[in-house]
């Protein structure tokens, strides 16, 4: 018998590792990164538009984002959407540009980041159990299984979690070192 319960939740904490991933990227490391920009949103003709559809973005030397709009007009509109951002960084708006000077870290703000990327991991594992208990919930509603099939596959959606919550661990030590090491 196919457990259909534990295909969907892998499914789920997929998406979960995804979206935990996506959120590390927004989190710099002191070197300049177009991801950093990732979660910044700025009004295009009525539409909150993410940067990178509305601009290209490039990195000189590491230290220095420079963002070219497709459409000079939103020069303005991309430069207040960044400082609006709290990203700690100053953006400095030229004619038809938007340079982003990227200062070294210090150890405080290292450790602010580090913090901020342990506050995602948490609400992920928060997510993944959640995922768990909905999978486990449905698996002891499901009359149609005997009791043996019923204990295996909760075992086997347990097992998953740890996996998942595993992964989580070392991506966040991973963002960690990288933060303060």
């Amino acid at each position: 018998m196919e457990n259909q319960y534990l295909e969907m939740a892998e499914l789920e904490m997929d998406e979960v590792i995804e979206n935990f991933e996506n959120n590390l990227k927004t989190i710099r490391t002191g070197r300049a990164s177009a991801s950093m920009l990732d979660r910044v949103r700025v009004d295009y003709y009525g539409e909150m538009t993410p940067i990178n559809q509305m601009a290209k973005i490039s990195v000189l030397e590491g230290t220095q984002l420079v963002v070219k709009p497709y459409d000079r007009s939103m020069v303005k509109g991309i430069n207040h959407a960044i400082s609006a951002a709290n990203l700690g960084v100053t953006p400095q708006a030229e004619a038809d540009c938007i340079r982003i000077n990227v200062p070294p870290l210090t150890t405080d703000r290292r450790k602010e980041l580090a913090k901020e990327a342990k506050k995602y991991a948490d609400q992920a594992q928060v997510n993944l159990r959640n995922i768990r208990r909905d999978a486990n919930d449905k698996i002891k509603k499901d009359k149609e299984i005997s009791e043996d099939i019923q204990k295996e596959w909760l075992d086997d959606c347990q097992k998953l979690t740890d996996k998942y919550v595993k992964k989580v661990d070392t991506l966040a030590d991973a963002k960690e070192k990288d933060l303060l090491g």
